[in-house]
């Protein structure tokens, strides 16, 4: 693992991010709109988010935008993330984009000096993003935010093989009704093994990955998977009945780091 000096970024404008609540972050990157429908397929979907609203416009003209071919162009010493879950769920909850487990206050990464919140994390299936061309059944982003809106999500990919323990504690509150939380009890414990023992990872600045694909978070995408049974990932699909994930989008003059 190698460190790295990471570009400044500008400050992230704060955003209306969850159902009409400007200042709530409880519900990042994955939260129904008032103002227009998006969804995965058709009219609705991702080619057309950009036109569907003008809050979403970063959809269709941004150029760091998530998720991204995976293809390392810089190789630096990389600092393990300071990752520090201490709190337990709170709630899960299908929001009808996605799958999300909701956090109690209290657990934090720290990336480049500074402490971002665990919100929540949800799931993808298949992966968003690609590492070196290669698609994952299942994804999970770790969504995090600081006390001035500044985002991070650590990405997580699974790939098919044993049932995964911790992953069958949210299936197995299946099937969810939309937009109604479901109380969910997965102890930190549990939430930190989720994550991979590995620390490698990579590092880019990207976007949210739906609308409205806010620019300037910083991704953190583990390299090690881990396990998920072909049962689980056919039962999340079944939730929505279509994938849930965005098509890739070019990485223009981004660096990837390792």
């Amino acid at each position: 693992m190698k460190r790295i000096t990471l570009l400044s970024l500008s400050a992230i404008t704060i955003i209306t991010l969850t159902t009409g609540c400007t200042n709530s972050t409880k519900n990042i990157e994955h939260s129904k709109h008032n103002n227009s429908h998006w969804s995965y397929k058709g009219d609705t979907g991702p080619k057309h988010w950009g036109s569907l609203n003008h809050k979403y416009s970063l959809c269709g003209k941004g150029t760091m935008q998530t998720p991204i071919n995976i293809i390392p162009t810089n190789d630096v010493d990389l600092s393990p993330l300071e990752i520090n879950y201490k709190t337990s769920s709170t709630d899960v909850i299908n929001n009808g984009h996605t799958v999300q487990v909701n956090i109690a206050e209290g657990s934090s990464v720290t990336i480049d000096n500074e402490d971002y919140e665990l919100k929540q994390f949800h799931f993808h299936t298949p992966s968003e993003n690609n590492i070196k061309g290669n698609s994952y059944p299942l994804e999970a982003h770790f969504v995090h935010s600081t006390k001035d809106g500044k985002l991070a999500v650590i990405a997580v990919m699974f790939e098919e093989g044993k049932e995964n323990p911790i992953l069958k504690k949210i299936w197995d509150k299946f099937p969810l009704e939309e937009n109604h939380k479901v109380s969910i009890s997965l102890s930190s414990n549990d939430i930190n093994s989720i994550l991979p023992s590995n620390p490698d990872y990579y590092k880019f600045t990207g976007s949210l990955t739906t609308p409205p694909c806010s620019e300037n978070v910083k991704w953190n995408v583990y390299k090690t998977t881990m396990s998920i049974s072909k049962e689980q990932v056919e039962e999340f699909f079944n939730i929505f009945n279509h994938s849930n994930n965005r098509p890739l989008q070019k990485i223009n003059d981004r660096v990837v780091f390792e």
